[in-house]
């Protein structure tokens, strides 16, 4: 079983976790929309990450939709008490498929108490807003009012703490001047780095990065440089791209996502890779 302590512990909210989590939004079906193939095999996945000591998952009741919480509470319901469960709210899924934008008061509203029925709980610990003024990456744009309905329902104890995601650094400041963030999740990883500057700054603060797609998403890394990296230290591709971030920074929290109980272990095992001082000039390179 994995060490997940070797990678070391981070603060969101009150909470404090271990630095390698599990992503769930690939327990819901192909396309992230519709049941799992094997539903057995999504709550066998769960329950292994949580006896691997994963203390950290992302959710969201857009997966699915509904599904992969649904999933979750089937697992793991009651949560163990360490257990923290971060969800997000800000898009919706249209009837084929596709991801909207739901950003009004009354649409988030409806997103939160979501949440709350398929998770099965009476408030949820962290939300994190996900800007929808482009579906596939940051874009420009003022979250104050939708940032003001959160904020809204966190006084009526239905949220704690509330995140930002595919959000700019000009969104991060904003937010901050509403609000305590408590974590920010956009995509980075290895080969896609514009967010280097607004990391350091967030570490700074203390607050938790957490970069969806660290390993590439729909399309994994590919790299020569890695793999001969990789090789070298006799693991795989991903497990060093996975080690790469925790080493990048102390606030970087990672979330990696499977359906797969071998590629869960595989991503875990990265907490006990060490990265040489040559094999991080490397891949810093790229």
């Amino acid at each position: 079983m994995s060490n997940l302590s070797k990678a070391g512990t981070f603060k969101i909210g009150q909470r404090t976790v271990k630095r390698i989590g599990y992503g769930a939004m690939q327990l819901a079906g192909p396309g992230v929309f519709g049941p799992p193939r094997d539903r057995s095999a999504a709550l066998t996945v769960l329950r292994e990450a949580v006896a691997s000591g994963v203390d950290h998952i992302d959710t969201s009741d857009a997966y699915g939709p509904h599904v992969t919480n649904q999933i979750l509470r089937e697992a793991l319901y009651p949560y163990p008490q360490q257990l923290l469960l971060v969800t997000k709210v800000g898009a919706v899924r249209g009837p084929q498929g596709s991801w909207d934008a739901a950003f009004s008061a009354a649409e988030l509203t409806l997103q939160v108490e979501d949440n709350l029925r398929n998770l099965g709980v009476e408030a949820l610990e962290v939300v994190n807003l996900r800007a929808m003024f482009d579906t596939m990456q940051p874009a420009a744009g003022s979250i104050e009012a939708p940032l003001a309905a959160l904020l809204k329902l966190q006084r009526q104890g239905k949220l704690r703490h509330i995140g930002l995601s595919n959000v700019t650094a000009e969104q991060v400041a904003e937010g901050r001047r509403m609000a305590e963030i408590v974590c920010v999740q956009n995509h980075y990883n290895l080969a896609h780095r514009q967010d280097d500057a607004l990391i350091d700054d967030l570490a700074a603060a203390g607050i938790a990065y957490v970069p969806f797609f660290p390993l590439g998403g729909f399309s994994p890394l590919q790299s020569t440089t890695l793999s001969e990296v990789a090789q070298q230290l006799g693991a795989t591709p991903l497990q060093v791209a996975l080690a790469w971030l925790l080493r990048r920074s102390p606030n970087i929290l990672l979330i990696p996502g499977t359906s797969s109980v071998e590629h869960l272990r595989e991503n875990l095992d990265a907490a006990e890779l060490e990265l040489p001082a040559a094999a991080m000039k490397a891949l810093d390179s790229l």
